[in-house]
């Protein structure tokens, strides 16, 4: 069962509606108890950094959500503001992140004639043999919507990489956690089926 975590960010029925078109099982998860029969994890995100690791503190899933990934190892898929809480800190906020991967959120340069936020449909280049992008064509592209980036200390974690001023990375993996940060749920076909692969991971 795919447990989509409810913590009060994040369009959590947009992903329960494009799971019920594939069906296949999900359900939101709304507290520590909704997570027992999780065999994965889907952590969307909106809004501010600090915001977000403090609504999930108080959502009380925090640490049976610790337990899963870090001693269940299941896989878990980070969404946008979701992907960035695994970082150890972020330029956004002042509080610690989840420290699943070692990584810094940094603000797009603004003096790179860019606007921001980053908004609309981009181009993703993902690793030639990962699972998250399998079966997709040439011409990926996803729905962005984001003022600040991924930046992974290691190279092994990149799974992806798109285009705003200068490359950046969009999607990232380390052994079961994974994250993505635009979003497949409003990115139509490709979104679908990221999800679906995801699912079958």
């Amino acid at each position: 069962m795919i447990a989509i975590i409810d913590y009060g960010l994040g369009n959590v029925q947009a992903f329960k509606d494009v799971y019920s078109r594939l069906n296949i099982a999900a359900t939101i998860a709304k507290s520590a108890e909704d997570l027992n029969n999780a065999t994965k994890l889907i952590l969307p995100g909106v809004g501010s950094f600090d915001h977000a690791m403090t609504k999930l503190d108080e959502s009380g899933m925090h640490p049976k959500i610790e337990q899963l990934v870090i001693e269940t190892k299941t896989p878990i898929l980070g969404v946008c503001v979701g992907m960035q809480m695994m970082a150890t800190s972020s330029e956004e906020g002042r509080l610690q992140g989840l420290g699943w991967i070692d990584a810094t959120v940094k603000r797009f340069d603004s003096e790179k004639c860019i606007v921001l936020p980053h908004m609309g449909w981009n181009d993703v280049s993902p690793k030639s043999n990962s699972e998250l992008f399998k079966d997709m064509d040439e011409n990926i592209m996803f729905y962005f919507l984001h003022e600040y980036y991924f930046d992974a200390c290691e190279s092994s974690n990149i799974e992806a990489t798109s285009d705003y001023g200068g490359e950046f990375t969009c999607s990232v993996r380390k052994e079961n956690i994974f994250g993505v940060q635009f979003h497949p749920e409003k990115s139509h076909n490709f979104g679908m089926l990221l999800l679906k692969n995801f699912a079958e991971i």
